[in-house]
């Protein structure tokens, strides 16, 4: 039977890649909606690209809706210089003919988990977490009826990407952050520390284009421009692919090893604002509340993609 989930995202390259990933695989995965968050660019754009990426999949049966414009507590950061203007630089896909849906995407959240039988829907955060934790704040009923929450966001041993002690989706909206990780429903964590292990190299980048199709297409267009800025940044032989592994994992999680481990947010300190604090050596009795996963197959993960992609229009 097919994992219902709801994909909640801000529809970067790396975003739109998990997205036909998850509808590219319908026998185990099946998507109840997605809904767009402000994040690597603003909301609008945001539901705008999650819309596009739909159209690409051939899966127009499958709802978008729009969620929060803005973090709980502070002025939206974005990330433009990675994403490109459009926040989906690089493929030339056509403006959407699908339309968002009219309900708020953190209704649609909260009726989804009050609907279907308890534990039953899975939570897949692809950027910041305002929506998930509005959802949490209004109608805290959900929390006991929520399968799990798996995200990609923070880090530990490989620390910052939008500052020294930050990754970009946790330090967007700490807050959201703090309040989804104190909720009390089972979490898994992709942090940078597994995904800067998926690099894109050219070789895996070209698999894409190998397959034939539109979708394999415009992910090797999508990463051609994102690994800009990374390559620049890591020197690495390849750019790492975050939000697919959130997908992945659901698929094939022995792709994937880490441990349950205590996680806190960081939200007073300008230093450390979005700091995901890990007591992945358990030296404190802080309570478990994450599964906080550490490595993975970067050569199982790719061939999980393009094999799926491959399925794609």
């Amino acid at each position: 039977m097919a994992r219902k989930i709801i994909i909640d995202t801000d529809p970067g390259q790396d975003d739109a890649v998990a997205i036909l990933l998850a509808l590219a695989s319908p026998e185990e995965i099946d998507v109840a909606g997605i809904v767009a968050v402000a994040g690597n660019v603003g909301l609008a754009q945001n539901a705008k690209n999650a819309l596009k990426v739909v159209e690409l999949s051939g899966r127009r049966d499958v709802a978008v809706y729009a969620g929060c414009a803005r973090p709980m507590m502070r002025e939206l950061i974005t990330a433009e210089h990675v994403h490109g203007h459009t926040g989906l630089d690089g493929p030339d896909l056509p403006e959407p003919k699908l339309r968002l849906e009219t309900i708020h995407g953190v209704d649609f959240i909260i009726d989804t988990i009050r609907r279907e039988p308890e534990k039953t829907v899975t939570l897949c955060a692809l950027g910041p977490l305002t929506n998930l934790a509005m959802a949490l704040i209004k109608a805290p009923d959900i929390t006991e009826r929520i399968e799990e929450i798996v995200l990609m966001g923070g880090a530990y041993f490989e620390v910052g990407n939008i500052t020294p002690a930050a990754e970009f989706n946790i330090y967007v909206d700490p807050e959201a952050a703090r309040t989804v990780f104190a909720c009390g429903a089972p979490i898994t964590m992709m942090p940078l520390d597994v995904t800067h292990q998926m690099l894109g190299t050219p070789e895996r980048v070209a698999a894409f284009s190998a397959v034939g199709n539109r979708s394999g297409a415009a992910v090797a267009a999508m990463l051609g421009f994102s690994e800009r800025f990374d390559l620049k940044k890591y020197g690495w032989p390849g750019a790492p692919l975050h939000d697919p592994c959130v997908i992945a994992y659901l698929l094939k999680p022995e792709i994937f090893k880490g441990r349950v481990c205590n996680v806190e947010i960081e939200t007073a300190s300008p230093l450390t604002r979005g700091m995901t604090v890990a007591d992945y050596w358990h030296v404190t009795d802080r309570p478990r509340n994450a599964s906080f996963i550490r490595s993975g197959d970067a050569d199982a993960f790719y061939a999980l993609l393009t094999e799926r992609i491959a399925r794609l229009p």
